[in-house]
């Protein structure tokens, strides 16, 4: 196959793209390469990639509307997958309009560039987020989940029904990917792992929010990775209900560990790892951050046959290192 994959620079795209040219698939990655953290970082994961077969990578925003059209006329590519967003509940409260350009307007124009380019299949990544402030667990797809608590989770759930529009209006295959605090080797340096090892590393404190009780469904890099490929090899259907009632080609998955993990547990993880303790400041809950997380995975495991399986020390241990 002939793969798009957006946000090739960041975390899971650099990881996705490069498990998919070790399958022999030819890629093409873009990222506008923001600075929304560490630039050196995604050089780097970019470097990791470049000169191999099958590979090109473009500096392009999704923003840039006539570019991206172009790539898509250039290119002729089967599937598209979609990772490529302003990310991170916290900023999304400081810096509004970055996330309504990125995941509001990028992905419309994303959406037009798949319409008229007859894209096979595109996968697109949510989040957890959507699930706000909802009460009952595990969160399952099925759940409401009109009830956001910060701008970058609303901007992720309006993803998912803009997809929805889409492949209802045109009848273009499309799945959604609700990953569940991702988490490993090259990750994102704003992430609180990232943030804790570090501090720890210096003798400096760390800020636990919600005074450690907080639990998230922490999921290793690699399994998401294998999540992903599973879903772009598995092709939602579209059907005719008896009543005549369209329903278009359209999944939305949860890609979590299915095993929460309370924040205070996690640190004692990084601590073991480092064979070092964590000086802590305990702080209430922020604005915009949910209590707990928790993927309800039946779906993905009836559908493709694969559960996330890293534990949290083996996860944990392998990024320390």
């Amino acid at each position: 196959m002939k793969i798009l994959v957006t946000g090739a620079a960041g975390f899971i795209g650099f990881y996705l793209t490069k498990e998919l040219l070790s399958r022999g698939e030819t890629v093409v990655g873009i990222d506008n390469i923001n600075d929304y953290y560490d630039v050196s970082l995604k050089i780097a994961r970019l470097d990791q990639l470049e000169g191999q077969k099958n590979y090109i990578f473009h500096k392009l925003d999704l923003t840039d509307r006539a570019n991206l059209e172009k790539l898509f006329t250039e290119n002729k590519f089967d599937t598209v997958v979609h990772l490529a967003a302003q990310a991170g509940v916290r900023y999304s409260i400081e810096n509004p309009h970055a996330y309504v350009d990125s995941n509001l307007v990028g992905f419309v124009n994303l959406l037009e560039c798949c319409r008229h380019n007859a894209i096979k299949h595109l996968v697109f990544a949510s989040s957890s987020s959507v699930y706000g402030a909802n009460k009952k667990i595990p969160f399952s797809t099925s759940d409401n989940v009109d009830n956001p608590v910060s701008l970058y989770a609303a901007t992720k759930k309006a993803n998912e029904l803009m997809a929805h529009t889409y492949s209802y209006l045109y009848n273009i295959p499309c799945t959604g990917l609700r990953f569940f605090t991702v988490y490993g080797p090259w990750g994102r340096p704003d992430m609180a792992y990232f943030l804790f090892t570090k501090a720890i590393l210096e003798g400096k404190p760390i800020k636990v929010f919600n005074y450690g009780k907080m639990q998230r469904d922490f999921t290793y890099i690699d399994d998401i990775v294998e999540g992903i490929i599973r879903v772009m090899n598995h092709l939602p259907q579209g059907s005719v209900s008896d009543g005549g009632q369209k329903h278009p080609p359209y999944k939305i998955y949860n890609i979590g560990n299915n095993q929460p993990v309370e924040l205070s547990k996690f640190i004692e993880v990084i601590e073991n790892c480092l064979g070092m303790e964590a000086e802590k400041n305990f702080l209430p809950i922020q604005p915009g951050d949910v209590p707990t997380t928790y993927a309800d995975i039946d779906d993905l495991i009836e559908d493709v046959g694969f559960k996330p399986s890293t534990t949290i020390e083996e996860g944990i241990e392998k990024f320390v290192t």
